[in-house]
């Protein structure tokens, strides 16, 4: 199996103020109350700082447009080139870098490149690899920027059963994902999974795109892409 990449972010966020409102409030409040009162309300403002936490760190941007596309350019799945065209709108300023991921079988670096941005770093955490790539100019809140990645895949698909997947970290509006496969070699079958789900949809002749040089494309699209889901589009070849 061969995966896809997802994005993770890079960039400069604020604490929060020591002198917040509702803090001044439980310092009045707090001397008025008996013990397990007091247990109760400690309780919910944990709560709500772990909840405002998460809302302040759910992402850098949002995701408008969401493509990638896997071509598999001989029939013993040898080579393959995986593209990658995001399009995002910022939700905090002072963004410097962003990180990509990859993961999965054969040479997966093959080759790398990028746009906007320079690849200046890597490094493994488990099973996947992240990719620092310094954007070498400040990005603000409500810029608008379209990210391109092609990665080179060496002995990655040489399985008669493989995957392509997608992890959706972002909110995303749109998101499609797709597989050419050459002309001498088509798949038997294509499903896509949703694994949180646990959810198959097997992909019919109105996924499927006859290309001008002969060869096949097969295609699952969404504009209700589920945060946190995992996007698996599964072959028999």
């Amino acid at each position: 199996m061969n995966c896809g990449m997802c994005y993770a972010d890079c960039g400069m966020t604020s604490d929060e103020p020591r002198d917040h409102p509702a803090s001044k409030i439980l310092r009045i409040v707090v001397p008025l109350l008996g013990s397990d009162v007091l247990e109760v309300v400690s309780l919910l403002w944990r709560l709500t700082k772990r909840i405002l936490s998460l809302k302040v760190h759910e992402g850098l941007y949002e995701v408008l447009d969401y493509e990638t596309r896997l071509e598999l350019l001989d029939t013993n799945g040898e080579k393959a080139v995986l593209h990658k065209r995001e399009r995002v709108r910022l939700l905090q300023s002072n963004i410097i870098a962003y990180q990509d991921q990859a993961w999965g079988d054969g040479e997966i670096f093959a080759d790398y490149k990028c746009s906007p941005g320079v690849a200046v770093d890597r490094c493994r955490e488990g099973h996947r690899v992240r990719v620092l790539i310094s954007l070498r100019t400040i990005k603000n809140r409500d810029d608008v920027e379209e990210f391109r990645i092609e990665r080179t895949i060496g002995r990655g698909f040489t399985k008669a059963v493989e995957d392509l997947q997608i992890d959706i970290d972002h909110t995303t509006r749109r998101f499609s994902i797709s597989v050419v496969f050459p002309r001498q070699r088509f798949p038997k079958h294509v499903a896509l999974i949703e694994r949180n789900a646990t959810r198959s949809i097997p992909l019919t002749n109105e996924h499927q795109l006859r290309l001008p040089d002969g060869r096949q494309q097969w295609t699952w699209s969404t504009d209700k892409a589920r945060l946190f889901e995992a996007y698996i589009l599964r072959w028999e070849w």
